[in-house]
């Protein structure tokens, strides 16, 4: 009798042991997977949609405000080509505009840009293919 009683606590040990480090790998899991998630997915402060949803031309929404430091995609949807490009006399201070445009055409439904905006001020900027339609907008940095 007495081995059996020395076999089951050795037994309790062996599955107390395997659980903790069943556990342990879980959350090192969680924390792969959430890490992962996080540098794939970067939070922007606004998504803009160049082109609207029924084909018009504009920037949709065509005025956000953001905060400093913070990101904002460009995200190419209808009646493209579309470029994003700031307007010199309209970005603040100290500011180069021709370093933030993205003059490459975006000529697929999805293809993006990204700006961080880390200088307070506002930002104007247009479409140069369909400037003369009226495609510009505007970001306030605060």
């Amino acid at each position: 009798a007495k081995t059996s009683v020395a076999k089951t606590s050795v037994a309790k040990t062996s599955v107390a042991k395997t659980t903790t480090a069943s556990f342990e790998n879980v959350k090192k899991a969680a924390v792969v997977a959430a890490t992962t998630l996080a540098l794939a997915s970067p939070a922007f402060a606004a998504t803009i949609k160049l082109g609207g949803d029924n084909g018009e031309l504009g920037f949709y929404p065509n005025s956000i405000t953001v905060a400093k430091g913070e990101t904002v995609e460009f995200v190419n949807n209808k009646a493209f080509p579309h470029n994003v490009v700031f307007d010199e006399d309209n970005v603040p201070a100290g500011v180069n505009a021709d370093a933030i445009s993205h003059e490459d055409y975006l000529n697929g439904p999805g293809e993006k840009v990204t700006n961080k905006f880390d200088v307070a001020g506002t930002y104007g900027y247009y479409c140069e293919p369909h400037q003369g339609a009226g495609m510009a907008g505007k970001i306030i940095v605060q």
